[in-house]
């Protein structure tokens, strides 16, 4: 259940995802930025804090070169249950999230999307491959290979420092 999916690419920027409405977006039009891979959820625990936090990050560094990409799930107890562009309409409003809200995935299982068997594959967690939980965080670096891999119990500001040292601020 939590073995290592085998994935042919050697970048997220080789990834095609669909944004909120369904349209295509090259993640290829994130090289040379620095991302910040998280899979969200609007009625969870963590919400409130993740997105708040996840705000104020962008905000922060945006104009120095990190991009947030948010994947809605509702794996986890159900607590995405709209749809993508509710989940969109929803971080926008409430949070001010400037960052892209993507189309609902999946995270674990046998249809996990391919942007995250390759993230997965990339960094292993607590239970091996598999994703505990909402808003579990992915570092990737200016070229599209995972940093580092933090659990739904780290917030985003505390991974601050990592941030900036991948955008060469360190």
């Amino acid at each position: 259940m939590g073995a290592s999916q085998s994935v042919s690419e050697k970048s997220i920027h080789e990834f095609t995802v669909k944004d909120a409405r369904g349209k295509d977006v090259d993640l290829s039009s994130y090289k040379g930025k620095v991302l910040l891979v998280v899979n969200v959820a609007s009625k969870c625990s963590y919400t409130d804090s993740n997105y708040t936090q996840l705000t104020e990050l962008y905000n922060k560094y945006k104009d120095k070169g990190l991009e947030i990409l948010a994947f809605p799930c509702n794996q986890f107890l159900k607590q995405e249950p709209g749809t993508s562009e509710e989940a969109e309409k929803f971080a926008c409003t409430r949070y001010k999230a400037e960052y892209p809200i993507f189309q609902k995935v999946r995270v674990n299982g046998t249809d996990t999307a391919p942007v995250y068997k390759f993230l997965k594959a990339s960094k292993t967690g607590f239970l091996g491959s598999r994703i505990k939980w909402n808003f579990t965080k992915f570092l990737v670096d200016k070229d599209g290979q995972v940093i580092e891999r933090y659990g739904t119990g780290t917030a985003p500001l505390a991974i601050e420092a990592d941030i900036k040292k991948a955008l060469g601020e360190a």
